[in-house]
């Protein structure tokens, strides 16, 4: 497994939901494509988690996949 670093690239905002431009989490996963698969549950928790901000109104993470900056970190 590989540790992933998602950065925000730029604002995102709908239905009373924004992701401001640099917040950051990680995530783990075999390949970065993982990430975004099944439903990216991974990545959607990490969000909720942190920031407290459901993905899920803003369409979900694969609806929104290129506001976010993908570096594997280890």
């Amino acid at each position: 497994m590989s540790l992933f670093l998602i950065t925000v690239k730029q604002r995102v905002a709908a239905n009373r939901t924004v992701l401001e431009k640099g917040m950051t989490i990680e995530v783990s996963a075999h390949m970065p494509s993982d990430l975004f698969s099944n439903g990216s549950i991974p990545v959607r928790n990490a969000f909720m988690n942190k920031y407290g901000v459901d993905l899920m109104k803003l369409g979900g993470p694969g609806a929104i996949w290129q506001y976010f900056d993908i570096k594997k970190i280890g």
